[in-house]
């Protein structure tokens, strides 16, 4: 085998058949690496323990001991703790810091014999829709080198998108798994809030972060959500909600006529690629000719998805990042003569752009002054948006729109225009403000060869549903 199965079920036949070892499969991962290092997708690579551990896994499989993720080789976002390596966060303010202990979503992996590779790139803190935010430079996207690969999870998209490995882990605030899949031409799938656990994940807005899936395929991202989902004493915020067997319900096929899907006419609208546009209206009109029920809905509040998001994501953000001070750990200026200059400094020299500029309009949301205008009332609104959703369910099983409203962009073609780059979440934020799950799926390709993605939306804990309609949109 020249180059490893790009699903799970062929790499776990391969090894049981002796085709390949797990050893010889991340040697072929680490070679595709090294061999696309301009596309800047590591930050750390754990290529001796990667190895070591293989062989470890290649005794379990002869023994007939191996777990559910034997065979899959995994990347990991740079905001989620892995023991005894760098938790950067694609920040100055973390660059050499390691971290102590494993998150709970690392732990449940390694418990089913997957193999870590190493972790990549991101946005700093993970604020951001291009990776050009990160402290140690844009990553690439494998399709396009001159495009970025959407944010703020690139690297973990770029990563499976460039053959790298199986399967990554991300995290998204507001459309950071869905958005880079689409870019990359790959699935990625948002749970819902509470489904998969925060523990060990680095917070930027906790209401709203989630952890998420970046795969080839539905079968290999439902296994792996069936593995690291569910409840956790370490994550109040965990659900008790018990976790299906998604490998198996994945496969299983819908009766058309039970299936009620709605596309919302506000995701329609000014400001769409038309390639894009033709293409989702023309998977709907697929799932229209397979015998689906498929209607016109209306989402109204919509159109105040972007302000509402920015300003409670930013306050959450000023509150959760005041902990990088300088005095516990991280980077501490040493260009001060005071407490008061030190505070100032680090947190001047330690953080980019973006990242102060979301902090700023944090701290100026949450003040006294203004504290009913902006976040009281962004509040009022997400209770709004949410209602918009559980309406909408009460006569659809799922929702369509397309996943974002162009291709991948040029490197720099919007890194000095915060408005023009915060617009790619349009489609994807009011699910995180609504707590639902979603799935960004492979949908098709404009006239610069590019691809786009196609967005389902459903009711909170359908994961199941969103790995299944998966089936009926890739044809």
């Amino acid at each position: 085998m020249n180059s490893p199965a790009r699903n799970l079920s062929e790499i776990r036949k391969g090894l049981t058949e002796g085709n390949i070892t797990c050893a010889e499969l991340v040697q072929i991962y680490l070679k595709n690496i090294n061999d696309q290092k301009d596309l800047n997708v590591f930050i750390s690579l754990f290529e001796d323990e990667a190895l070591l551990r293989a062989g470890e896994i290649d005794e379990k499989i002869k023994e007939g001991k191996a777990g559910k993720l034997a065979g899959a080789v995994i990347s990991v976002k740079d905001v989620i703790s892995v023991k005894d390596k760098k938790l950067t966060c694609g920040s100055k303010m973390l660059s050499e810091f390691e971290t102590v202990y494993n998150a709970t979503v690392i732990e449940r992996l390694l418990s089913e014999d997957a193999i870590i590779i190493g972790k990549v790139n991101c946005d700093e803190f993970a604020m951001g829709s291009s990776n050009e935010n990160s402290y140690f430079g844009p990553v690439k996207n494998p399709v396009d080198t001159s495009r970025v690969p959407g944010g703020s999870s690139g690297g973990s998209a770029a990563s499976v998108s460039a053959n790298m490995c199986l399967l990554s882990l991300g995290s998204e605030t507001g459309g950071s798994i869905r958005q880079p899949a689409s870019f990359c031409g790959i699935t990625g799938l948002k749970a819902t809030y509470g489904r998969i656990s925060r523990f060990g994940l680095v917070a930027f807005a906790s209401s709203f972060d989630s952890i998420g899936i970046f795969g080839n395929n539905n079968n290999d991202i439902a296994i792996l959500l069936e593995v690291i989902a569910g409840e956790d004493d370490r994550d109040s915020t965990s659900s008790e909600v018990s976790v299906p067997a998604y490998s198996e319900l994945s496969e299983k096929t819908f009766d058309p006529k039970e299936i009620k899907i709605g596309y919302a006419a506000e995701y329609f609208e000014e400001g769409l690629d038309p390639d894009i546009k033709k293409g989702v209206l023309d998977k709907i009109n697929l799932l229209r000719e397979k015998g689906f029920i498929v209607n016109e809905i209306s989402l109204p509040h919509t159109k105040y998805v972007i302000q509402t998001y920015y300003i409670l994501t930013s306050a959450e953000a000023s509150s959760n990042l005041s902990r990088f001070d300088g005095v516990r750990y991280g980077y501490r200026s040493e260009n001060s003569e005071t407490m008061e200059d030190m505070y100032v400094n680090t947190r001047s020299e330690g953080f980019g752009e973006e990242v102060k500029r979301r902090i700023m309009l944090g701290t100026y949301v949450l003040s006294a002054g203004y504290y009913d205008a902006y976040y009281r009332k962004a509040q009022k609104v997400r209770r709004l948006i949410q209602n918009d959703f559980e309406n909408a369910f009460q006569k659809v099983d799922f929702i369509i729109s397309p996943t974002t409203p162009n291709t991948a962009f040029k490197i720099g073609e919007k890194i000095e225009d915060p408005l023009s780059m915060y617009l790619n979440d349009i489609y994807t934020a009011s699910v995180n403000l609504a707590g639902i799950p979603a799935i960004s799926i492979p949908c098709g390709k404009d006239r610069n060869n590019l691809p786009f993605g196609i967005q389902v939306m459903s009711k909170k804990f359908d994961e199941t549903g969103l790995l299944k309609i998966w089936n009926e949109l890739i044809t």
